[in-house]
């Protein structure tokens, strides 16, 4: 059995006649015939009714047509992502994103390159602390959406364009709260857990950033979990203010303004690549249209 049998198959079952399929396909009458009936050789099943003045599926050939259908359009996919990729397209495209990113900012583009490239997975990591610089580093991702330190920019090893200032609050819970009515230092919180989203880079593995020495401390690897805890009274600690705006309006969370830690920490969110790396045409497209976005 081949796809030339199975196109065959298609264009007479389609038409009903071997003359209309033999001139759309580009063959002769018999070369079209001899394929048909080799088919139904190979499959032991009759596939068509001769007996009228155009050919009819028998109802075994209507089911095999229906798989022919799918491979014929699965062909031609095939065909157009090797055309895609022939011309340097990537097959995939990994963005690195730091977790606390509002990553709606970027639908846009993402929707953009959807449409354009449709051939192209579009693998999103989520990372978190240092991890998002450490995979386009690794070139574990093509491009990331992070922070950037000035060290880590002035070494030349990356090219950066700004996107944004975002930032994360230090909150808790009312219930939190109320067992500290008089709440003035961090210090006064040693007792209670810190929520602390764990680092998802190596080369900083075993830090704590934001912690005080002697702080009793619970560990999660996603922001979802640990506002959950935080709300629950739980701990406290830092979140993205993309994912509170809500909860501190409605003071369900309450920003901790203390005297020896900041309530704001503000964060530049930029998107990096690797200098050294050469990017395919559609990672240069994302690399492209991050900086259009309205990042206000």
């Amino acid at each position: 059995m081949t796809l030339e049998q199975l196109r065959m198959l298609v264009k007479v079952a389609e038409l009903g006649s071997l003359k209309e399929a033999s001139e759309k396909l580009f063959k002769t009458q018999p070369a079209v015939s001899q394929g048909l009936k080799q088919l139904e050789t190979q499959l032991g099943l009759q596939l068509f009714n001769r007996q009228g003045y155009r050919l009819v599926l028998t109802d075994n050939g209507k089911q095999i047509y229906q798989h022919a259908q799918r491979l014929m359009n699965e062909a031609k996919q095939i065909k157009q992502l090797a055309s895609f990729l022939a011309i340097g397209n990537e097959a995939a495209v990994t963005l690195a994103i730091e977790a606390s990113y509002d990553l709606k900012r970027i639908l846009p583009v993402l929707e953009s390159i959807r449409h354009d490239f449709p051939h192209t997975q579009i693998i999103l990591k989520q990372e978190y602390i240092n991890g998002a610089l450490e995979a386009v580093k690794s070139e574990q991702a093509d491009l990331a959406l992070t922070t950037i330190d000035l060290l880590a920019l002035q070494s030349g090893n990356y090219e950066a364009k700004k996107l944004y200032q975002g930032g994360l609050y230090n909150v808790a819970s009312p219930a939190l709260l109320e067992r500290h009515p008089t709440l003035m230092s961090v210090e006064a919180l040693k007792d209670e857990y810190q929520i602390v989203v764990q680092d998802s880079g190596q080369s900083s593995q075993g830090i704590n950033y934001s912690v005080q020495t002697g702080q009793r401390c619970w560990y999660v690897n996603d922001f979802n979990t640990k506002k959950t805890l935080i709300m629950s009274g739980i701990g406290w600690g830092r979140l993205p203010e993309y994912m509170i705006e809500n909860e501190l309006n409605s003071k369900e969370l309450i920003a901790l303004k203390l005297n020896d830690v900041e309530t704001y920490l503000a964060l530049n969110y930029q998107v990096i690549k690797l200098k050294s790396r050469l990017l395919g045409p559609v990672a240069s497209r994302l690399w492209q249209n991050m900086s259009l976005i309205k990042n206000s």
